[in-house]
């Protein structure tokens, strides 16, 4: 839970992929709510929300025009994996792995772009 701020120099983004400045993970009932910001491959502001359960199923995305869908699966405390899907075709996979300390958290993902180009990042957090 928290806000994470993406940490640029620490990251390595595919020139052309969306880039996630910000990702805030808050309580909403029984379930998680992330809320992200940052940027479209066109470099133009982007948003998008996802509400659900660290269960590994599917559930919606709002905001994203390259994704409908996304799960979270815990692997362990600090370790989970994501799957981003559109149309019902997965489009990226992903870990995430927050610090022993619990200061920045890792998230590495690869997949196929919009445009059928294959992208892997590593995108790095400091918790706010």
């Amino acid at each position: 839970m928290g806000t994470w701020k993406l940490n640029e120099s620490k990251s390595k983004l595919t020139p052309g992929t969306a880039k996630n400045d910000t990702v805030v993970y808050t309580a909403a009932g029984d379930s998680v709510k992330v809320t992200v910001d940052g940027t479209d491959a066109k470099g133009k502001p982007a948003h998008n929300e996802w509400t659900g359960n660290f269960d590994g199923k599917d559930y919606p995305v709002t905001g994203d025009p390259t994704s409908d869908a996304r799960s979270y699966k815990k692997i362990d405390d600090r370790t989970m994996e994501l799957t981003v899907k559109k149309g019902g075709k997965v489009t990226a996979t992903g870990r995430i792995v927050v610090s022993t300390d619990g200061k920045s958290r890792t998230v590495t993902t690869s997949g196929t772009n919009a445009k059928g180009k294959k992208f892997k990042n590593t995108a790095v957090y400091d918790r706010q």
